[in-house]
Protein backbone atom coordinates (compact mmCIF):
# COMPACT_ATOMS: atom_id res chain seq x y z
CA UNK A 1 0.00 0.00 0.00
CA UNK A 2 1.34 3.42 -0.94
CA UNK A 3 0.08 6.54 0.85
CA UNK A 4 0.35 10.06 -0.56
CA UNK A 5 0.48 12.18 2.59
CA UNK A 6 0.28 15.98 2.87
CA UNK A 7 1.48 17.82 5.96
CA UNK A 8 2.47 21.39 6.68
CA UNK A 9 5.70 20.67 8.54
CA UNK A 10 8.22 17.91 9.19
CA UNK A 11 11.00 17.72 11.83
CA UNK A 12 13.30 19.38 12.54
CA UNK A 13 11.37 22.34 11.04
CA UNK A 14 8.34 22.38 13.31
CA UNK A 15 6.48 24.99 15.34
CA UNK A 16 4.21 22.79 17.44
CA UNK A 17 2.65 19.39 17.97
CA UNK A 18 1.40 19.04 14.39
CA UNK A 19 4.85 18.29 12.99
CA UNK A 20 5.72 15.99 15.86
CA UNK A 21 2.52 13.99 15.46
CA UNK A 22 2.82 13.77 11.67
CA UNK A 23 6.38 12.49 11.97
CA UNK A 24 5.59 9.96 14.71
CA UNK A 25 2.60 8.54 12.88
CA UNK A 26 4.50 8.37 9.58
CA UNK A 27 7.35 6.41 11.18
CA UNK A 28 4.81 4.07 12.73
CA UNK A 29 3.01 3.49 9.43
CA UNK A 30 6.14 2.69 7.42
CA UNK A 31 7.20 0.22 10.11
CA UNK A 32 4.20 -1.90 9.11
CA UNK A 33 4.58 -4.55 6.44
CA UNK A 34 4.03 -3.51 2.81
CA UNK A 35 3.26 0.13 3.58
CA UNK A 36 5.01 3.09 1.97
CA UNK A 37 4.50 6.81 2.59
CA UNK A 38 5.27 9.71 0.26
CA UNK A 39 5.18 12.77 2.50
CA UNK A 40 4.73 16.18 0.84
CA UNK A 41 5.55 19.46 2.60
CA UNK A 42 5.43 22.99 1.15
CA UNK A 43 9.18 23.37 1.51
CA UNK A 44 11.86 20.73 2.02
CA UNK A 45 15.06 22.06 3.58
CA UNK A 46 17.25 19.03 2.92
CA UNK A 47 18.10 18.13 6.52
CA UNK A 48 14.92 16.18 7.31
CA UNK A 49 15.13 12.55 8.43
CA UNK A 50 14.19 10.54 5.33
CA UNK A 51 15.32 7.14 6.60
CA UNK A 52 11.76 5.91 6.84
CA UNK A 53 9.88 8.09 4.37
CA UNK A 54 10.20 9.65 0.95
CA UNK A 55 9.92 13.38 1.55
CA UNK A 56 8.94 15.74 -1.27
CA UNK A 57 9.05 19.52 -1.06
CA UNK A 58 6.39 21.29 -3.11
CA UNK A 59 9.07 23.90 -3.79
CA UNK A 60 11.03 21.28 -5.76
CA UNK A 61 8.26 20.29 -8.19
CA UNK A 62 8.25 21.92 -11.67
CA UNK A 63 4.81 23.25 -12.52
CA UNK A 64 5.48 25.68 -15.39
CA UNK A 65 3.42 25.14 -18.52
CA UNK A 66 1.24 22.57 -16.77
CA UNK A 67 -2.46 22.66 -17.44
CA UNK A 68 -4.07 22.18 -14.04
CA UNK A 69 -7.78 22.46 -13.30
CA UNK A 70 -8.69 23.01 -9.65
CA UNK A 71 -12.26 22.66 -8.43
CA UNK A 72 -13.81 26.07 -7.90
CA UNK A 73 -11.80 27.83 -10.60
CA UNK A 74 -13.53 28.74 -13.84
CA UNK A 75 -10.53 28.21 -16.07
CA UNK A 76 -7.33 26.23 -16.30
CA UNK A 77 -4.13 27.66 -14.88
CA UNK A 78 -1.01 27.90 -16.99
CA UNK A 79 1.02 30.57 -15.16
CA UNK A 80 1.88 30.79 -11.46
CA UNK A 81 3.18 33.35 -8.98
CA UNK A 82 4.11 32.98 -5.29
CA UNK A 83 4.83 35.92 -2.98
CA UNK A 84 3.64 34.54 0.34
CA UNK A 85 4.83 32.68 3.38
CA UNK A 86 3.57 29.99 5.77
CA UNK A 87 1.71 30.44 9.07
CA UNK A 88 0.89 27.04 10.60
CA UNK A 89 -0.41 28.50 13.88
CA UNK A 90 -2.20 31.82 14.31
CA UNK A 91 -5.00 33.27 16.38
CA UNK A 92 -7.99 34.98 14.67
CA UNK A 93 -6.85 38.53 15.49
CA UNK A 94 -3.38 37.96 14.04
CA UNK A 95 -4.83 36.13 11.02
CA UNK A 96 -7.06 39.03 10.05
CA UNK A 97 -4.26 41.56 10.49
CA UNK A 98 -2.21 39.60 7.99
CA UNK A 99 -4.89 38.72 5.47
CA UNK A 100 -6.40 42.20 5.33
CA UNK A 101 -3.10 43.52 4.02
CA UNK A 102 -3.67 41.71 0.73
CA UNK A 103 -6.52 41.74 -1.72
CA UNK A 104 -9.20 39.13 -1.27
CA UNK A 105 -8.39 35.85 -3.04
CA UNK A 106 -10.00 35.89 -6.48
CA UNK A 107 -11.63 33.06 -8.43
CA UNK A 108 -8.42 32.48 -10.38
CA UNK A 109 -4.87 32.26 -9.06
CA UNK A 110 -2.07 33.87 -11.07
CA UNK A 111 1.42 32.96 -9.92
CA UNK A 112 5.00 33.16 -11.18
CA UNK A 113 7.51 30.33 -11.17
CA UNK A 114 11.26 30.60 -10.89
CA UNK A 115 13.69 29.87 -13.74
CA UNK A 116 13.34 26.15 -13.08
CA UNK A 117 9.57 26.31 -13.41
CA UNK A 118 9.04 25.75 -9.66
CA UNK A 119 7.06 27.64 -7.04
CA UNK A 120 9.21 29.30 -4.38
CA UNK A 121 7.84 28.44 -0.96
CA UNK A 122 9.72 30.26 1.79
CA UNK A 123 9.00 27.96 4.71
CA UNK A 124 8.81 30.89 7.13
CA UNK A 125 5.87 31.65 9.36
CA UNK A 126 4.48 34.98 8.24
CA UNK A 127 2.78 36.25 5.13
CA UNK A 128 -0.40 35.46 3.26
CA UNK A 129 -1.73 32.16 4.51
CA UNK A 130 -4.59 31.51 2.09
CA UNK A 131 -2.45 32.13 -1.00
CA UNK A 132 0.15 29.70 0.30
CA UNK A 133 -2.39 26.99 1.01
CA UNK A 134 -3.92 27.11 -2.45
CA UNK A 135 -0.57 27.22 -4.25
CA UNK A 136 0.34 24.14 -2.27
CA UNK A 137 -2.80 22.54 -3.67
CA UNK A 138 -1.68 23.36 -7.22
CA UNK A 139 1.51 21.40 -6.71
CA UNK A 140 -0.53 18.61 -5.12
CA UNK A 141 -2.51 18.27 -8.36
CA UNK A 142 0.72 17.98 -10.36
CA UNK A 143 2.09 15.31 -8.04
CA UNK A 144 -1.17 13.37 -8.03
CA UNK A 145 -1.12 13.22 -11.81
CA UNK A 146 2.39 11.76 -11.87
CA UNK A 147 2.71 9.49 -8.82
CA UNK A 148 1.31 6.02 -8.17
CA UNK A 149 -0.51 5.65 -4.84
CA UNK A 150 -3.55 4.01 -3.27
CA UNK A 151 -4.87 6.58 -0.82
CA UNK A 152 -4.41 10.24 0.18
CA UNK A 153 -3.91 11.40 3.77
CA UNK A 154 -4.00 15.14 4.62
CA UNK A 155 -2.93 16.45 8.04
CA UNK A 156 -4.94 19.37 9.43
CA UNK A 157 -6.75 22.18 7.62
CA UNK A 158 -3.65 23.68 6.03
CA UNK A 159 -3.29 20.55 3.91
CA UNK A 160 -6.97 19.82 3.20
CA UNK A 161 -7.08 21.78 -0.11
CA UNK A 162 -3.97 19.90 -1.28
CA UNK A 163 -5.60 16.59 -0.38
CA UNK A 164 -8.82 17.53 -2.19
CA UNK A 165 -6.89 18.65 -5.25
CA UNK A 166 -4.97 15.36 -5.36
CA UNK A 167 -8.23 13.44 -4.92
CA UNK A 168 -9.94 15.25 -7.80
CA UNK A 169 -7.02 14.68 -10.16
CA UNK A 170 -6.36 11.03 -9.25
CA UNK A 171 -9.77 9.73 -8.27
CA UNK A 172 -8.20 8.09 -5.20
CA UNK A 173 -9.95 8.27 -1.80
CA UNK A 174 -9.05 10.96 0.74
CA UNK A 175 -8.58 10.59 4.50
CA UNK A 176 -8.17 13.77 6.52
CA UNK A 177 -6.56 13.96 9.97
CA UNK A 178 -8.02 16.55 12.35
CA UNK A 179 -5.32 17.58 14.82
CA UNK A 180 -7.30 20.67 15.86
CA UNK A 181 -10.35 22.62 14.75
CA UNK A 182 -10.92 26.35 14.40
CA UNK A 183 -13.07 26.13 17.54
CA UNK A 184 -9.97 25.01 19.48
CA UNK A 185 -7.63 27.61 18.03
CA UNK A 186 -9.96 30.61 18.22
CA UNK A 187 -11.69 30.11 21.54
CA UNK A 188 -15.04 30.33 19.76
CA UNK A 189 -14.27 33.43 17.64
CA UNK A 190 -14.27 31.32 14.48
CA UNK A 191 -12.61 32.57 11.31
CA UNK A 192 -15.11 31.85 8.50
CA UNK A 193 -12.42 31.22 5.88
CA UNK A 194 -10.71 28.62 8.03
CA UNK A 195 -14.02 27.02 8.96
CA UNK A 196 -15.02 26.74 5.31
CA UNK A 197 -11.73 25.05 4.40
CA UNK A 198 -12.17 22.61 7.28
CA UNK A 199 -15.80 21.92 6.36
CA UNK A 200 -14.96 21.32 2.71
CA UNK A 201 -12.19 18.90 3.68
CA UNK A 202 -14.49 16.99 5.99
CA UNK A 203 -17.22 16.76 3.37
CA UNK A 204 -14.77 15.57 0.70
CA UNK A 205 -13.06 12.94 2.85
CA UNK A 206 -14.06 9.30 2.79
CA UNK A 207 -12.98 9.08 6.43
CA UNK A 208 -12.05 11.59 9.13
CA UNK A 209 -9.46 10.74 11.80
CA UNK A 210 -9.57 12.78 15.01
CA UNK A 211 -6.92 12.79 17.73
CA UNK A 212 -9.43 12.45 20.59
CA UNK A 213 -13.09 11.84 21.29
CA UNK A 214 -13.31 15.46 22.35
CA UNK A 215 -12.27 16.52 18.85
CA UNK A 216 -14.55 13.89 17.32
CA UNK A 217 -17.54 15.41 19.13
CA UNK A 218 -16.64 18.88 17.83
CA UNK A 219 -16.36 17.59 14.26
CA UNK A 220 -19.75 15.90 14.47
CA UNK A 221 -21.64 18.71 16.22
CA UNK A 222 -20.01 21.86 14.83
CA UNK A 223 -19.45 20.70 11.25
CA UNK A 224 -22.56 18.51 10.90
CA UNK A 225 -20.64 15.35 9.97
CA UNK A 226 -22.09 11.81 10.07
CA UNK A 227 -20.68 10.10 13.20
CA UNK A 228 -19.99 6.92 11.21
CA UNK A 229 -17.49 8.86 9.12
CA UNK A 230 -15.38 10.01 12.11
CA UNK A 231 -12.97 7.77 14.02
CA UNK A 232 -10.59 8.57 16.87
CA UNK A 233 -6.94 7.54 16.74
CA UNK A 234 -4.99 8.78 19.74
CA UNK A 235 -1.54 10.29 19.36
CA UNK A 236 1.49 8.74 21.02
CA UNK A 237 5.06 9.59 21.94
CA UNK A 238 8.50 8.77 20.57
CA UNK A 239 10.69 6.74 22.99
CA UNK A 240 13.30 8.97 24.60
CA UNK A 241 16.68 8.09 26.08
CA UNK A 242 16.21 9.92 29.36
CA UNK A 243 19.69 8.97 30.59
CA UNK A 244 21.43 11.39 28.20
CA UNK A 245 19.62 14.32 29.83
CA UNK A 246 20.14 13.31 33.46
CA UNK A 247 23.51 15.06 33.70
CA UNK A 248 21.76 18.45 33.42
CA UNK A 249 22.33 20.64 36.46
CA UNK A 250 20.04 23.52 37.39
CA UNK A 251 22.74 25.64 38.96
CA UNK A 252 20.39 26.45 41.85
CA UNK A 253 18.72 24.47 44.62
CA UNK A 254 15.12 25.26 43.78
CA UNK A 255 12.12 23.48 42.30
CA UNK A 256 11.11 24.14 38.67
CA UNK A 257 7.56 24.16 37.30
CA UNK A 258 7.35 24.25 33.50
CA UNK A 259 4.77 25.35 30.93
CA UNK A 260 5.90 24.21 27.48
CA UNK A 261 3.84 25.18 24.46
CA UNK A 262 2.63 28.02 22.29
CA UNK A 263 1.78 31.12 24.30
CA UNK A 264 -1.67 31.56 22.80
CA UNK A 265 -5.27 31.71 23.99
CA UNK A 266 -5.76 28.00 23.33
CA UNK A 267 -2.95 26.95 25.70
CA UNK A 268 -4.14 28.91 28.75
CA UNK A 269 -0.85 30.62 29.72
CA UNK A 270 -2.63 33.20 31.87
CA UNK A 271 -3.92 30.45 34.19
CA UNK A 272 -0.36 29.16 34.59
CA UNK A 273 0.79 32.61 35.72
CA UNK A 274 -2.11 33.09 38.13
CA UNK A 275 -1.48 29.65 39.66
CA UNK A 276 2.24 30.46 39.91
CA UNK A 277 1.42 33.61 41.84
CA UNK A 278 -0.66 31.64 44.34
CA UNK A 279 2.08 29.03 44.85
CA UNK A 280 4.74 31.71 45.35
CA UNK A 281 2.71 33.14 48.22
CA UNK A 282 3.13 29.79 50.02
CA UNK A 283 6.68 28.78 49.07
CA UNK A 284 9.70 30.68 47.79
CA UNK A 285 12.11 27.95 46.68
CA UNK A 286 10.42 27.47 43.30
CA UNK A 287 10.85 28.93 39.84
CA UNK A 288 8.28 28.90 37.02
CA UNK A 289 9.31 28.59 33.38
CA UNK A 290 7.18 29.50 30.37
CA UNK A 291 8.89 27.81 27.43
CA UNK A 292 7.42 28.79 24.10
CA UNK A 293 6.44 31.71 21.91
CA UNK A 294 3.20 33.20 20.66
CA UNK A 295 1.01 36.25 20.35
CA UNK A 296 0.26 36.45 24.09
CA UNK A 297 3.88 36.47 25.27
CA UNK A 298 4.12 40.22 25.75
CA UNK A 299 0.84 40.25 27.65
CA UNK A 300 2.06 37.43 29.90
CA UNK A 301 5.29 39.29 30.64
CA UNK A 302 3.30 42.40 31.58
CA UNK A 303 1.02 40.34 33.84
CA UNK A 304 3.99 38.75 35.60
CA UNK A 305 5.44 42.22 36.11
CA UNK A 306 2.18 43.53 37.56
CA UNK A 307 2.18 40.61 40.03
CA UNK A 308 5.85 41.35 40.85
CA UNK A 309 6.96 37.76 40.22
CA UNK A 310 9.32 38.32 37.28
CA UNK A 311 12.27 37.23 39.44
CA UNK A 312 10.54 33.84 39.78
CA UNK A 313 9.06 33.50 36.28
CA UNK A 314 11.30 32.92 33.27
CA UNK A 315 10.52 33.07 29.54
CA UNK A 316 12.80 30.92 27.37
CA UNK A 317 11.26 31.41 23.92
CA UNK A 318 10.47 28.53 21.58
CA UNK A 319 12.29 25.25 22.27
CA UNK A 320 12.72 22.32 19.91
CA UNK A 321 14.47 18.97 19.72
CA UNK A 322 16.91 18.17 22.53
CA UNK A 323 16.29 21.52 24.20
CA UNK A 324 12.77 20.34 25.06
CA UNK A 325 14.03 17.31 26.93
CA UNK A 326 16.82 19.28 28.58
CA UNK A 327 14.16 21.64 29.93
CA UNK A 328 12.06 18.70 31.11
CA UNK A 329 15.11 17.16 32.79
CA UNK A 330 15.37 20.33 34.88
CA UNK A 331 11.66 20.29 35.78
CA UNK A 332 9.96 18.99 38.90
CA UNK A 333 6.42 19.53 37.55
CA UNK A 334 5.04 19.96 34.05
CA UNK A 335 1.71 21.71 33.58
CA UNK A 336 -0.57 22.03 30.54
CA UNK A 337 -3.52 24.32 31.43
CA UNK A 338 -5.02 24.34 27.92
CA UNK A 339 -8.42 25.92 27.42
CA UNK A 340 -9.12 23.60 24.49
CA UNK A 341 -6.54 20.96 23.61
CA UNK A 342 -7.47 18.39 20.93
CA UNK A 343 -4.80 16.04 22.30
CA UNK A 344 -1.49 17.29 23.75
CA UNK A 345 1.71 15.32 23.15
CA UNK A 346 3.94 17.32 25.51
CA UNK A 347 2.54 15.73 28.73
CA UNK A 348 3.54 12.34 27.32
CA UNK A 349 7.05 13.66 26.67
CA UNK A 350 7.18 14.95 30.25
CA UNK A 351 6.08 11.62 31.69
CA UNK A 352 8.65 9.88 29.50
CA UNK A 353 11.20 12.21 31.10
CA UNK A 354 10.15 11.23 34.65
CA UNK A 355 8.28 14.47 35.35
CA UNK A 356 4.88 14.52 37.13
CA UNK A 357 2.24 16.25 35.01
CA UNK A 358 -0.82 18.39 35.64
CA UNK A 359 -3.21 18.68 32.69
CA UNK A 360 -6.53 20.37 32.06
CA UNK A 361 -9.67 18.29 31.88
CA UNK A 362 -10.33 20.09 28.59
CA UNK A 363 -7.54 18.17 26.81
CA UNK A 364 -7.82 15.07 24.65
CA UNK A 365 -4.87 13.41 26.35
CA UNK A 366 -6.87 13.42 29.59
CA UNK A 367 -9.03 10.71 28.00
CA UNK A 368 -6.19 8.19 28.07
CA UNK A 369 -3.95 9.18 31.01
CA UNK A 370 -4.59 7.79 34.48
CA UNK A 371 -1.47 8.88 36.33
CA UNK A 372 -1.76 12.61 35.83
CA UNK A 373 -3.44 15.31 37.88
CA UNK A 374 -6.47 16.64 36.00
CA UNK A 375 -7.99 20.04 36.76
CA UNK A 376 -10.31 22.46 34.98
CA UNK A 377 -8.23 25.06 33.13
CA UNK A 378 -10.01 27.90 34.93
CA UNK A 379 -9.57 26.45 38.43
CA UNK A 380 -6.33 28.14 39.43
CA UNK A 381 -6.86 27.19 43.10
CA UNK A 382 -6.91 23.47 42.25
CA UNK A 383 -3.97 24.00 39.91
CA UNK A 384 -1.94 25.74 42.62
CA UNK A 385 -2.85 23.07 45.18
CA UNK A 386 -1.67 20.33 42.80
CA UNK A 387 1.63 22.10 42.14
CA UNK A 388 2.20 22.69 45.85
CA UNK A 389 1.38 19.09 46.74
CA UNK A 390 3.74 17.54 44.19
CA UNK A 391 6.58 19.90 45.14
CA UNK A 392 6.09 19.45 48.88
CA UNK A 393 5.55 15.70 49.23
CA UNK A 394 8.33 13.57 47.67
CA UNK A 395 6.32 10.35 48.04
CA UNK A 396 3.48 11.80 45.96
CA UNK A 397 5.89 13.00 43.29
CA UNK A 398 7.60 9.61 43.25
CA UNK A 399 4.32 7.79 42.67
CA UNK A 400 3.46 9.99 39.69
CA UNK A 401 6.94 9.53 38.23
CA UNK A 402 6.96 5.74 38.51
CA UNK A 403 3.39 5.06 37.44
CA UNK A 404 3.44 7.77 34.77
CA UNK A 405 6.56 6.35 33.14
CA UNK A 406 5.11 2.83 33.15
CA UNK A 407 1.88 4.14 31.61
CA UNK A 408 3.36 6.25 28.84
CA UNK A 409 5.78 3.63 27.49
CA UNK A 410 2.72 1.67 26.36
CA UNK A 411 1.39 4.61 24.32
CA UNK A 412 3.32 3.92 21.12
CA UNK A 413 3.05 5.23 17.57
CA UNK A 414 3.10 1.67 16.22
CA UNK A 415 -0.30 1.06 17.85
CA UNK A 416 -1.74 4.26 16.38
CA UNK A 417 -0.28 3.35 12.99
CA UNK A 418 -1.96 -0.07 12.99
CA UNK A 419 -5.29 1.62 13.66
CA UNK A 420 -4.72 4.06 10.79
CA UNK A 421 -3.70 1.18 8.48
CA UNK A 422 -7.03 -0.53 9.25
CA UNK A 423 -8.84 2.68 8.31
CA UNK A 424 -6.90 2.83 5.04
CA UNK A 425 -7.89 -0.74 4.18
CA UNK A 426 -11.56 -0.10 4.91
CA UNK A 427 -11.61 3.09 2.82
CA UNK A 428 -9.82 1.50 -0.13
CA UNK A 429 -12.11 -1.53 -0.04
CA UNK A 430 -15.26 0.64 -0.06
CA UNK A 431 -13.80 2.83 -2.79
CA UNK A 432 -13.22 -0.16 -5.06
CA UNK A 433 -16.75 -1.40 -4.49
Amino acid sequence: MRVLMFGWEFPPHISGGLGTASYGLTKGIVSLKDTEVIFVVPKAWGDEDQSAVRLIGANNIPVAYRRVYYHGLKREITTYEVQSEIIPYTDPEEFWKLTKKREELQKSILVHTNQEGKIDFTGRYNGNLLDEIYKYSIVAAVLASELEFDIIHAHDWLAYPAGISAMEVSGKPLVIHVHATEFDRSGGNVNPDVYNIEKRGMDAAAKIITVSNRTRDIVISKYNINPEKVETVYNAVEPVDVAEHLHVRKGFDEKVVTFLGRITLQKGPEYFIEAANKVLKKMKNVRFVMAGSGDLMERMIRRAASLKITDRLHFTGFLRGKDVFTMLAMSDVYIMPSVSEPFGISPLEAMMSNVPVIISKQSGVAEILKHAVKVDFWDIDAMADAIYGILTYPALSGEFIKNGRDEVIRIRWENSARHVRQIYEEVISKHKQ
